[in-house]
């Protein structure tokens, strides 16, 4: 019998023998634009460096929590991205790990540190809510620019004002502001649906829970001012629209997206590697100019253009406040059904 050579038995092994598998994480996120900033300009540096697939899942806030619910016990999602509201409810049900102890979280800004988030999540960025004005309308009616939240019930706004309701983030940070203003706060709620009712309502030409008809109201002159994000402000006066975002002196209100590693996932290390690599200065660059995001890493540096347009350094994020959401949310269905009865009637 002919013997098979040395060779083309190896040959015959490395076509037999299965290539390793590549490691894989799934990342949970916003969809649309972020979506493509991370897949082409944040993972795969990630990727590279650590020999992994990190496949995107995309989606909004809600429905990442709802996928983290319907694989409890049997997570797909190894790191999932979501606000901060949203986020209090995943650590509350129980899907995030606890963050890892890392060097890098000693550079975080306090409200967007991990223990911020009970040690179950960290921020990953910041958007602002304040207010939004239309300078132009302002200069012609010889008005000052905004300077505080009370400005809003100001009666010279009748039908000028716009906000969301308290189903959006921004509506729900207004609310509790008023009520910290008025002496309440998340465990005393009153106070602030009396400002909203009594002063703001009748300033108010329509309650928008769409962040694009409320761009189109200021851009048809219907409205003067605004409860609304740093980001969105900042992206309708990039398309020529004569707005400026103004930070209150009382506190703009910190709207954090958050990022936790999933529990019981089958790549722990990683997913802590991934965390802590997103909110590295680099990453967090590329978020602030790419997202409109924040850095909640103090030793980020951005342009003067990028710095302008996002909530940045510690005398701008120092000043900012954030909320309750373990409060809030255990309320909010009650809250939410007040504000329709009493508010938008």
């Amino acid at each position: 019998m002919k013997q098979v050579g040395i060779p083309l038995i190896l040959t015959a092994m490395a076509v037999s023998t299965p290539a390793l598998a590549q490691e894989t994480l799934f990342l949970a996120g916003y969809g649309g634009g972020f979506q493509k900033t991370m897949e082409e300009k944040v993972l795969p540096p990630f990727e590279s460096e650590h020999d992994v697939k990190v496949t995107y899942v995309a989606g909004r806030s809600a429905e990442t929590v709802a996928k983290l619910q319907a694989q409890q016990g049997n997570q797909e999602i190894n790191v999932a991205i979501v606000d901060d509201g949203p986020m209090f409810q995943a650590i509350e049900f129980g899907f995030c790990d606890t963050v890892a102890d890392a060097p890098i979280y000693s550079n975080l800004y306090e409200l967007a540190s991990p223990a911020s988030f009970s040690g179950k999540a960290t921020g990953l960025g910041l958007i602002a809510t304040g207010i939004t004005y239309n300078n132009k309308a302002f200069e012609k009616n010889g008005w000052d620019a905004p300077k505080s939240w009370n400005d809003l019930l100001d009666s010279k706004f009748e039908q000028r004002v716009s906000s969301s309701p308290i189903g959006g983030t921004y509506g729900l940070h207004m609310l509790v502001k008023f009520a910290q203003l008025n002496g309440g706060g998340e465990n005393d709620i009153e106070p602030g649906f009396d400002l909203v009712r009594e002063k703001l309502v009748p300033n108010v030409l329509s309650w928008s829970s769409s962040n694009d008809q409320l761009a189109q109201m200021f851009q048809s002159g219907e409205i003067d001012i605004a409860v609304w994000g740093s980001g969105r402000a900042v992206a309708l006066k990039n398309t020529g629209v004569p707005v400026e975002f103004v930070y209150p002196e009382e506190g703009a209100v910190a709207l954090r997206s958050a990022v936790c590693p999933v529990v019981d996932n089958n790549e722990p290390e990683l997913s802590q590697a991934l965390i802590q690599y997103l909110v590295s200065p680099e990453v967090q660059a590329i978020l602030a100019a790419e997202a409109g995001f924040g850095p909640v890493n103090k030793e980020t540096e951005l342009t003067e253009e990028v710095a302008a347009s996002v909530p940045y350094g510690p005398e701008t994020v120092n000043q900012m406040t954030s909320v309750d959401w373990t409060v809030i949310n255990e309320h909010r269905a009650d809250w939410t059904n007040q504000w329709n009865r009493t508010v938008e009637r």
